[in-house]
C-alpha cells in the first residue's frame, strides 16, 4: 500500500488570514495576562483586529480570524474544551451572528463604534445566557448582566474607536 500525499493550495487569503489571526491569538493571550476586576471582564483586544478584518475584507475573513482565535487562544492557554473555551465560543458565535446584520447596515449611521458595541453585547449576552444554562441554573447569574453590559459598552465603543482610528490612519 503506497501512502498518496494530499497537497493544499495555499492562497493569499489563507495567508492574510493567518496573519490577522496570528496578531487576535497574541492579543488573547496578552489579555488574559491582564488582572480582572470580575471573571469575564475583559477588554477584548482581539476584537480590534476582527472588526479592522469585517471592514477591510468581510465577514467570511472576520468569521475565520474570531473563530481561529477561540480554538488557538484557548489550546495555548490550557482551556480548550475547558467552561472558558465554550464561553468564548458561544461568545464569538453571537458576536459573529450579530455582525452579520450589522455590516447591511447604512454605513452613513453605523460604523465600527456602533458594530463593536453591537458585538460586545452580543457577545456577553451569549456567555450570560450559556451560563445560566450550563454553568449556574439559577436566574442569580442575571444580578451581574448590569457589570458585564457597562463593561461591554465602555470596552465596545473603546475598541471601536481604536477601529475606526485605524481604519482612517490605513486609508
Amino acid at each position: 500500500m503506497t501512502a498518496s500525499i494530499i497537497r493544499l493550495k495555499i492562497t493569499e487569503d489563507d495567508r492574510r488570514i493567518a496573519r490577522y489571526a496570528a496578531a487576535a491569538i497574541a492579543l488573547t493571550v496578552v489579555e488574559a495576562v491582564l488582572p480582572s476586576p470580575l471573571p469575564g471582564v475583559k477588554p477584548g483586544l482581539a476584537n480590534i483586529v476582527v472588526l479592522v478584518v469585517l471592514a477591510r475584507y468581510g465577514w467570511r475573513d472576520a468569521a475565520w480570524v474570531s473563530l481561529l482565535r477561540v480554538v488557538a487562544g484557548s489550546l495555548l492557554l490550557g482551556q480548550f474544551l475547558a467552561p472558558g473555551f465554550f464561553l468564548g465560543l458561544v461568545g464569538a458565535l453571537a458576536s459573529l451572528a450579530v455582525l452579520a446584520v450589522a455590516v447591511r447596515l447604512p454605513q452613513r449611521w453605523f460604523g465600527p463604534v456602533t458594530a463593536s458595541v453591537l458585538a460586545a453585547f452580543a457577545h456577553i449576552g451569549g456567555q450570560l445566557l450559556l451560563a445560566r444554562l450550563w454553568l449556574v441554573p439559577h436566574d442569580g447569574v442575571f444580578y451581574l448582566a448590569p457589570v458585564f453590559a457597562a463593561s461591554a459598552l465602555f470596552f465596545g465603543i473603546v475598541n471601536g474607536l481604536v477601529v475606526a482610528r485605524l481604519l482612517r490612519d490605513s486609508t
